[in-house]
């Protein structure tokens, strides 16, 4: 694969971390001028879904670096997709406990469409550790189809 597919790739995932990061300084701002305690919960959730976020963006960084060298099917790319996947299943989990704060918020304000919003959250995250966990059986097959034709050699 070409350098630039992959520096492409690079500079996508650095701009969404950026972009979501920017959205958490933003939130917190207008959650504290307008000084409503009701959004906290939520705003405690989405900071602590942002750690796995950040560090699945690491790990997919990390998977881009192994191709770039070379190394896409190596037990390096196993373990990045295996984090990836692990991260994705803590966002949707973290998501699905905070959904009864997200419908009381939303029954307080009658907002009900603030509850499929949460719940695009939860499925884009099922959606990617699905994905993941699809690329992790096919690079562990890709390795161990690798080490036997080392061995037959």
């Amino acid at each position: 694969m070409k350098k630039g597919s992959t520096l492409f790739l690079k500079l996508v995932i650095s701009l969404i971390g950026i972009a979501v990061l920017a959205l958490c300084f933003l939130l917190t701002s207008e959650v504290i001028k307008a000084g409503d305690a009701l959004f906290l919960p939520i705003l405690i959730i989405m900071y602590v879904t942002a750690i796995p976020f950040f560090l699945a963006l690491y790990q997919a960084l990390r998977l881009l670096g192994n191709i770039d060298r070379n190394m896409a099917f190596s037990e390096l790319s196993v373990k990045a997709l295996r984090n990836i996947k692990y991260c994705a299943i803590t966002i949707s989990a973290l998501y699905a406990a905070g959904m009864p704060f997200l419908v009381s918020v939303a029954d307080k304000d009658d907002a009900p469409g603030a509850v499929g919003f949460g719940l695009i959250f939860i499925l884009a995250s099922i959606v990617v550790a699905t994905f993941a966990a699809v690329l992790q059986r096919l690079v562990r097959n890709g390795l161990d189809m690798k080490s036997e034709n080392d061995l037959t050699v």
